[in-house]
């Protein structure tokens, strides 16, 4: 039989081995974005589709990478992008918290460029009909967002917050974003039960400082401190903060017939 400490002695190790990883990868992005956040890399990534190509395809994407600087290793900065059917440029969604006034900016940034030096990841993408359906509901998230004047890196709300907002309001869209996600588990002192950010499941939260998950896509997870440990059930996979977790890629879950590519 497994004893309490054995488990412990194994959690420990994972979560510094995680810490050690992003470190390691918070120092090449350092190095990446060269002396400073306005000499870093802010051009396309070359994931998202050609919207003059696909000028009669509906599409939606989620992005998530690194944070600038030395929170780089532990948390991560997402942003959504769509466009209609017809449409044939993106408009992209995101909170940024420098700047005084409203902290949600449309279209500040290339719609799947790296992030000061960051290449971003692909969390979600749906296209044709089903994205269509989707992106009215999006909006209506965007405009009903709680803290659109508000930003606080820990524990929330910020740049995570908003976006497990949309993906709690809008569930068709699948949304699983990672355990380094700091800030996606932000919850109000009143309304400390509720929806994940995938919009399927249930959470208890306390101001994302502690909590616990459990979610279609993002399966079971414990919340301490905001640093978040889970695993994910279909397919396996580990949920890790600092670095968000090992085992099968977020990108099987999206729709596997749009053949649509960068």
């Amino acid at each position: 039989m497994i004893s309490l400490k054995t488990v412990s002695l194994v959690i420990l190790s994972l979560i510094l081995l995680s810490l050690a990883v992003s470190l390691a990868q918070a120092t090449r992005q350092s190095a990446a974005a060269g002396e400073g956040w306005w000499s870093a890399r802010k051009d396309s990534a070359g994931l998202a589709p050609d919207p003059q190509r696909y000028v009669n395809t509906a599409i939606i994407q989620v992005y998530a990478a690194p944070t600038y600087g030395w929170k780089g290793a532990v948390a991560v900065h997402p942003w959504i992008i769509f466009k209609r059917e017809g449409e044939r440029e993106y408009n992209r969604y995101e909170v940024i918290s420098w700047g005084s006034g409203i902290k949600v900016r449309r279209n500040r940034n290339l719609p799947d460029g790296y992030w000061y030096g960051a290449k971003p990841r692909l969390l979600v993408q749906h296209t044709g009909p089903a994205a269509q359906a989707m992106i009215p509901d999006i909006e209506k998230a965007i405009a009903s967002y709680p803290w659109p004047e508000t930003y606080h890196a820990w524990p929330g709300p910020n740049s995570n917050t908003f976006i497990a907002h949309i993906g709690r309001n809008v569930p068709a869209l699948k949304l699983d974003l990672p355990a380094n996600a700091i800030g996606k588990d932000f919850r109000p002192l009143w309304k400390p039960i509720g929806l994940p950010p995938s919009g399927r499941g249930v959470q208890v939260s306390l101001l994302g400082v502690a909590g616990v998950t459990l979610g279609a896509e993002e399966g079971f997870e414990i919340n301490v401190l905001g640093l978040n440990l889970g695993v994910e059930f279909m397919p396996p996979r580990l949920r890790l903060p600092f670095i968000g977790g090992i085992g099968g890629d977020n990108l099987q879950k999206e729709q596997p017939e749009s053949g649509i590519k960068p």
